[in-house]
């Protein structure tokens, strides 16, 4: 069975994984002193 094609960005499945990661890594990160956070974005 075939999927139509995704109208937009938002629906193909590898952006929906990598938004759910990003999100994630947010969250993780979230607690990191600023220093670290700083040193991640460099």
């Amino acid at each position: 069975m075939s999927r139509p094609p995704a109208k937009n960005f938002q629906e193909l499945i590898v952006w929906q994984k990598a938004h759910g990661f990003v999100l994630g890594v947010y969250k993780f990160s979230k607690g990191f002193p600023r220093d670290e956070v700083y040193g991640l974005t460099s």
